[in-house]
């Protein structure tokens, strides 16, 4: 399996759990309630998927081999990605923070977790259009034949090193699950 097709695999994983976030973020702004719980397993699954594994093998292993190919890190689509991987990073930490207020029933809790859930769905839909529609394509072309395999091998030792994928599969559709069950 190429490795743009492993890494678009978990892209399907990870919009369903910015599905199951607008569900959640969309009751909360209809004054149901949404046990944090919820929101703190997102941030673990948005720090642990999409950030850990889902970007370690796109920043270790497919952006650097694109590098080398000859595309530059500091400007172009390389640092587009990785400045959206950063801006995730942030909202992941607002959402992180706000929940854990949403659970003392902060009053500005719910508009910052929704305000901070929102962008990171808005960010992640556009990045991910970003990477399968653009990044993705560019990298067959810099990275073809033999060149290709050995990046597609690498991505696929560090999936299996990591070991935790099904994992995090099952958290996305447990997350799913919960995000319509009314409370």
């Amino acid at each position: 399996m190429r490795a743009t097709d492993i890494l678009m695999a978990e892209h399907r994983v990870i919009e369903r759990v910015l599905g199951a976030l607008e569900s959640a973020c969309n009751r909360l702004e209809a004054g149901e309630l949404v046990e944090s719980a919820f929101f703190v397993d997102a941030v673990t699954f948005i720090r642990e998927f999409a950030d850990g594994c889902h970007h370690r093998k796109e920043e270790g292993v497919l952006f650097p081999a694109m590098h080398a190919a000859g595309l530059p890190m500091e400007s172009g689509p390389l640092a587009v990605m990785l400045h959206e991987h950063d801006q995730g990073r942030r909202y992941a930490r607002g959402i992180s923070d706000a929940a854990s207020r949403l659970g003392e029933k902060d009053d500005a809790a719910r508009d910052d977790l929704v305000r901070h859930a929102r962008g990171y769905i808005r960010l992640l839909h556009e990045h991910i259009a970003k990477e399968d529609n653009v990044l993705f394509p560019m990298a067959a072309q810099l990275l073809p034949g033999q060149r290709g395999e050995t990046v597609s091998d690498e991505v696929a030792r560090v999936q299996e090193e990591e070991g935790v994928h099904d994992e995090f599969v099952r958290l996305a559709e447990q997350l799913v699950a919960r995000a319509d069950k009314t409370n």
